[in-house]
């Protein structure tokens, strides 16, 4: 996958999903979905079909027609499925608007390193993260898909979800994307509003639901479970006094931390990822290792994200202890899937309590992934 975030080194023609895809959750996938090659030649063949009159109404030579249009749709749907007439392109902005217009950072559910696999995973070719500053701000709706879409990038399809505004001060609809659009020929697809369960999909209640410690919420509405990738380093070795050798895992600094607490957990350790990277892109040579690799031998543990208070701790710790496994982690990369909530973090009387409650909680989480397999 092609990562830039430069328009002179974006890879064109393209089919674009336009967002900023923070988390690349259920919703985003559905955004992300009409511009894979699969999608544009299924609405190819479609649109073919469709001119057709209905079945009641249709001649011999129709019929004799429709069924040869139907096996050359097909042979169209495979050809496009893996041809590079267009870059399957998402484009998405950085920093996020809101952090630019308020000057506050923003913790993020993925990470760029995380949002190019889960991407990747999808199917997608290419990202393009536009530099948002204030030239970019500036822009009216129509320049923006005027010059960026039309003729930096090329597109063909744009596809947004329905709640998406753009342009000088968030003026810009989708519907006002797709009117735009339509006068230069690029088809738009609106996506609409996504809901689980009577609940809206969107970053902001994954956020909400991860700071609260609502595990389970937050993997419903994310579609898979929360990871947290980081490098393993060394910490105290507290836990190996104690019985419990723990990975401390160090994360970008940028990465949303959920609420404190001990979980279950399943841990991949990764191979070295497969990235070349200068000042403006990197290239992802690999689909998505996180999820389709190293995720088939997944390895039970708890993890416990808080100060340490029971030995005086200050800065916040992310520690893992993996269960029935032995071996060396520093310096390797893991990804760590949140699976459930066990209980807040606390404050132990000695270091013999806290041991006990470690023995607790691992005996949960053992007793959690039997009975789920």
């Amino acid at each position: 996958m092609w990562v830039t975030s430069s328009l002179t080194t974006a890879l064109t023609p393209t089919a674009v999903a336009l967002g900023n895809f923070d988390g690349v959750h259920r919703g985003h996938q559905q955004v992300v979905k009409p511009v894979l090659p699969e999608s544009l030649a299924e609405s190819l063949a479609t649109r073919s079909l469709a001119a057709f009159p209905p079945a009641e109404s249709r001649c011999p030579e129709d019929k004799s027609l429709l069924e040869n249009t139907i096996s050359e749709s097909r042979d169209s749907i495979h050809k496009l499925s893996i041809s590079t007439n267009f870059y399957a392109t998402v484009v998405t902005f950085n920093p996020h608007p809101q952090e630019f217009f308020t000057g506050k950072s923003r913790a993020l559910l993925t990470p760029p390193d995380e949002k190019v696999l889960h991407l990747a995973s999808l199917g997608v070719e290419q990202l393009v993260m536009l530099p948002f500053g204030r030239e970019m701000a500036a822009l009216s709706p129509h320049e923006f898909v005027e010059n960026i879409l039309v003729q930096q990038l090329r597109a063909e399809r744009v596809s947004v979800g329905q709640d998406f505004c753009f342009g000088y001060k968030r003026s810009g609809t989708s519907a006002d994307l797709q009117a735009i659009a339509a006068k230069y020929d690029v088809e738009v697809i609106i996506v609409p509003i996504q809901n689980s369960e009577g609940e809206r999909i969107s970053s902001s209640m994954i956020r909400q639901a991860l700071l609260s410690g609502d595990i389970e919420r937050a993997n419903r509405l994310l579609g898979r479970p929360y990871t947290l990738t980081g490098s393993v380093v060394k910490g105290q070795q507290l836990g190996r006094t104690l019985g419990f050798p723990t990975a401390n895992l160090q994360l970008p600094s940028e990465k949303l931390i959920p609420h404190f607490g001990v979980y279950a957990v399943r841990v991949a350790i990764e191979p070295a990822q497969n990235f070349s990277q200068d000042s403006t892109e990197f290239c992802g040579k690999e689909k998505n290792n996180l999820t389709e690799n190293s995720l088939s031998h997944l390895l039970p543990g708890v993890m416990n994200i808080g100060c340490r208070p029971t030995v005086n701790g200050t800065s916040t710790t992310v520690e893992i202890h993996l269960l029935d496994w032995f071996g060396d982690l520093y310096g390797k990369t893991i990804t760590v899937s949140l699976e459930k909530f066990l209980r807040p973090e606390q404050k132990f009387a000695s270091l013999a309590a806290l041991k006990a409650q470690i023995e607790v909680d691992s005996a949960t989480a053992r007793a959690l992934f039997i009975g789920n397999g």
